[in-house]
């Protein structure tokens, strides 16, 4: 699957190695390789999408919305409609209820995304924006293994080769490059100011708001301990920062998100009074799961929620997803427009208001 036609600094294209290493996959197992080409909705669908995000100021995730138009979607369809398959299969280490195979499959069961054996590789953080139905004809082989058993069965088929790649990590179009050189080569610079969150101080100048974001460290010149940035106003342009890593401003433990996904079963919000659900939240698919409450938004909107972490968490970031889970599953995920503190007065007690009358 191409999704991407570009080189990297150094003139080699990762794609082309990928195909290189497919090729060599199929040839030891003796099945047939197709391709297909996404370049064009890749862009439209996912790249177009991050960039305009970054100029609002946002922080985007470009993997989930690749499983969510591309992978699940494009390519499902290709592979079940055009193709005739009965189903795909995927390398991520997740689960679901129909089995690594799909041999409990039932026409009439519902589908649950569940926690892989692999705890530390779980991927179903990718998965949460997907339409639920997909999952129902979707394998996945690798939930009930560890990725080391996995490279052990590589190897035991012979494709040793295959083991000694290095992991993919950080997002696939940017590859090894300096980020903000490479978002330069799509976004314009706008100066704009570094202020001081607690004193209102102007403490340096940034090219952009887009090359940075929520938690990441400023290095400002005539200054000993680190800023980092607590908040981004679009408007102005301007970027607040606070001075140390542990800065109340950066910890936020009330959300708000929006087009939440649901992969359980029944949408928790379909009727009006429904009450809040407790489950579990995380922000960044690395990071320890948080006891969190989401409530709804309003009483008839069924998509915008709010969520009250029980532990506050270090910068979390408008444009993120938030993942929901309960112990053994994925229960799906919204996106989040802001992230508040106990701190922040005027904004808590807004945001008070809302549930009071939701």
């Amino acid at each position: 699957m191409k999704n991407w036609d570009e080189f990297d600094e150094m003139g080699r294209c990762s794609g082309e190695q990928d195909l290189l290493d497919a090729e060599y996959t199929c040839n030891k197992l003796g099945i047939e390789l197709r391709q297909v080409n996404y370049v064009k909705e890749y862009w439209n669908s996912v790249f177009t999408n991050f960039l305009e995000d970054y100029e609002r100021g946002l922080t985007p995730n470009p993997d989930i919305l690749c499983n969510k138009h591309i992978k699940f979607d494009l390519f499902h369809k290709h592979a079940l409609e055009r193709l005739g398959y009965d189903a795909i299969a995927t390398g991520h280490y997740a689960k679901t209820n129909f089995g690594p195979f799909l041999e409990n499959y039932e026409e009439s069961k519902d589908v649950h995304l569940l926690i892989p054996k692999d705890t530390f590789k779980d991927q179903t953080f990718f998965l949460s924006g997907i339409r639920r139905e997909t999952l129902r004809r979707t394998m996945f082989p690798l939930g009930n293994y560890l990725k080391s058993e996995v490279k052990e069965i590589a190897k035991s088929c012979g494709l040793e080769r295959l083991t000694q790649k290095k992991e993919s990590t950080g997002i696939c179009f940017v590859g090894n490059r300096d980020f903000k050189e490479f978002i330069k080569e799509y976004i314009a610079s706008k100066p704009g100011d570094f202020v001081d969150i607690d004193s209102n101080m102007v403490v340096g100048h940034h090219e952009g708001i887009h090359q940075w974001t929520v938690g990441q460290r400023c290095r400002l010149k005539s200054f000993r301990k680190p800023y980092y940035v607590a908040q981004k106003d679009v408007a102005t342009n301007t970027i607040y920062v606070a001075y140390g890593h542990e800065h109340p401003s950066l910890y936020s433990n009330q959300i708000f998100a929006t087009n939440i996904n649901w992969l359980c079963c029944e949408n928790p919000f379909d009727m009006p009074n429904s009450p809040p659900l407790r489950c579990r939240f995380r922000f960044q698919h690395t990071k320890p799961l948080v006891d969190c409450t989401i409530y709804r938004k309003s009483p008839n909107n069924k998509t915008d929620v709010i969520v009250m972490l029980d532990k506050p968490l270090r910068a979390v970031t408008p444009g993120q997803y938030a993942v929901f889970y309960s112990d053994t599953e994925c229960l799906g995920s919204a996106r989040i427009v802001e992230a508040i503190n106990d701190s922040d007065h005027k904004r808590v007690e807004n945001l008070k208001n809302i549930l009071e009358n939701s």
